[in-house]
């Protein structure tokens, strides 16, 4: 049976083998460039393929089509484009001679990130990757028709810098988006104002994913980097990348929507930081948020700010920055190189440096063997008078305190050296940045000088704090929001089918079991059920499995991949299409 195909452009249905829509007029032949997939192709009897978008090292993305449930979609072809020799008369892709292992690996790499994705989303936050599917040597995603504006080009037509407030209120789905990225651990690697869309309601959605080979300099792939937003490590393969690399690509966002300007570029700073302070360039800008910036923006991944959360909390309060900048080690100055006679020069300063100590610690040797054998020679002549003091004041012996932020207090506590000398006043605080049992601050600080017996005072960390979570099931939106709100965490609330066997309105799940113990301030995922008069009007085919997986219990239907909100109905119809695609049913609203 010949696959159903729809026009790309009006998403009507193509009679047969046809070149051209007899609804729209539009013609297919010579649309997309030689190399691409042509206008009309369809992949697994499914999907249609239009216009090519754009090309990348990794890949083509393609404008598309959904055929069972009529709706738009967006197709991201596995293509590097220097690992790929030709395409076939049928499509099929041929690897370079010498490629073959590369191309197979990266293809992997490539359809093993999109099918991670797919199981987290919808997220909020997130473009929803729909499907996944192998053909012609090669893997495609299948996406959401994600819309909005490009962050670039939204803050082109909104010349000035944003409130950082109002910043926090844009970026905090991108936030959660990539804080369950690294959940499941990946890295998104691509994270810049060209990749984040912001939607009608001005909160912003992330989108760009691709495969580490791509956002990495010397990979074999023809690397995409983003200048002033990818993190230093990726500017070399030798370099470890993770979590914090997203970290600092977030910060630069950041930076660029309070600032006016984005930061100067990794590898120039790594040459010479030139990269101004974000309080220096916006003078309105509160002084904690130029200080989080710093901190999120520092070139060596382990003195940056390590985790998105982290980032987020610190740029949305003054009172948590002042912690974590308490906690976090200060930042290493970068070397920059010497010119060839400057460094002959301090090479001759260093060597005189080491030949005058020399000298010195030799005539200090002479001096105490001198004093020693003067001593041997007269001590039978001293009186006893000799045996008392010189002067009657009283050498109490003075040292310097121990760094002890970073330790665990069960080092201190088990070091004779330290009780014997000090005395120590512990409190605990909570906090999310240090674990349990960690010293977080101490008073004198470290290199101070200190009497023998004084008293050190030590912040000792309790961890996160834990919150249970509430039984919330069949309560209403309103009255679920508020009981997590009360107990530190935060909901984020989804809609899902209703057959008639739950109340309308009301929770029906949650991603949390009530009693356990959960960190305050955790997303948790909150499913609502939609009203029952909303009928299913379309049961798409069950897909083919790709791979193994493992079982897992699967959430509720999701009609829509972005939290619950007043929309159009256009865009929830798309949106509610866009959700059946990974599970049937799905909705039409």
């Amino acid at each position: 049976m010949e696959a159903t195909r729809l026009c790309p452009y009006c998403l009507q249905p193509l009679p047969g083998a046809a070149q051209s829509c007899p609804h729209c007029g539009k013609s297919f032949a010579g649309r997309n460039p030689g190399g691409t997939l042509p206008v009309g192709t369809v992949l697994a009897g499914r999907y249609t393929v239009g216009e090519m978008l754009s090309i990348d090292g990794e890949g083509i993305l393609y404008r598309g089509a959904e055929n069972l449930g009529r709706f738009r979609v967006t197709i991201k072809e596995y293509l590097p484009i220097t690992l790929t020799a030709e395409r076939t008369a049928e499509s099929t892709l041929r690897p370079k001679t010498g490629s073959e292992v590369l191309f197979k690996t990266t293809r992997m790499d490539f359809a093993d990130l999109y099918r991670s994705i797919q199981r987290i989303t919808p997220a909020n936050g997130l473009e929803a990757v729909l499907d996944v599917v192998e053909a012609n040597n090669s893997v495609y995603a299948i996406l959401e028709n994600l819309g909005g504006t490009p962050l670039d080009q939204w803050l082109e037509n909104h010349p000035g810098t944003i409130r950082p407030d109002d910043a926090c209120t844009m970026l905090q789905p991108v936030f959660e988006g990539v804080a369950a990225m690294h959940k499941i651990g990946l890295v998104h690697r691509g994270i810049c104002p060209e990749n984040i869309r912001v939607m009608e309601n001005d909160r912003c959605r992330l989108a760009g994913y691709a495969t580490v080979g791509l956002r990495t300099a010397g990979s074999g792939l023809h690397e995409q980097l983003y200048e002033g937003y990818s993190a230093p490590e990726q500017y070399s393969t030798a370099e470890f990348e993770g979590r914090y690399t997203d970290e600092y690509s977030l910060a630069a966002v950041f930076y660029r929507m309070v600032c006016g300007q984005a930061p100067v570029p990794a590898a120039q700073r790594i040459v010479a930081d030139s990269n101004p302070r974000a309080k220096s360039v916006n003078g309105s800008l509160p002084l904690y948020v130029s200080q989080v910036l710093q901190l999120g923006l520092r070139l060596r991944p382990m003195e940056r700010i390590q985790t998105v959360p982290q980032l987020y909390q610190a740029l949305s309060s003054k009172e948590y920055t002042a912690e974590l900048t308490r906690t976090m080690k200060p930042e290493t100055p970068v070397r920059t190189a010497q010119p060839e006679p400057e460094r002959k020069e301090h090479l001759l300063s260093l060597k005189a440096l080491l030949a005058g100590i020399v000298i010195l610690l030799s005539i200090l040797i002479l001096l105490t063997l001198w004093s020693v054998l003067s001593q041997h020679i007269h001590r039978p002549a001293a009186s006893a008078a000799e045996s008392e003091p010189a002067s009657s004041e009283v050498m109490v012996p003075q040292n310097l305190v121990p760094n002890f932020i970073g330790m665990d207090y069960t080092q201190v506590q088990n070091n004779r050296e330290y009780t014997s000398m000090y005395l120590f006043y512990v409190t605990e605080e909570y906090s999310d940045t240090a674990p349990a049992g960690q010293i977080i601050q101490q008073e004198p600080s470290a290199d101070t000088v200190l009497k023998a017996g004084e008293t050190i005072r030590l912040v000792v960390s309790k961890g996160p704090q834990m919150a249970e979570m509430p039984n919330i099931i069949g309560f209403t939106q309103d009255g679920a929001v508020k009981e997590l709100e009360a107990r530190g965490l935060v909901a984020s609330c989804f809609m899902v089918v209703n057959d008639g066997s739950y109340a309308s309105g009301c929770v029906v799940r949650t991603s949390e079991e009530p009693g356990t113990k959960v960190e305050v301030g955790t997303v948790i995922t909150v499913y609502i059920a939609a009203d029952p008069s909303v009928q299913i009007t379309v049961t798409p085919e069950e897909p083919a499995a790709t791979e193994p997986t493992t079982t897992e219990p699967a959430p509720p239907e999701t009609t829509d991949p972005t939290p619950t909100e007043p929309e159009d109905k256009t865009d929830a119809t798309t949106k509610a299409e866009a959700g059946a695609l990974q599970r049937p049913p799905f909705l039409l609203v």
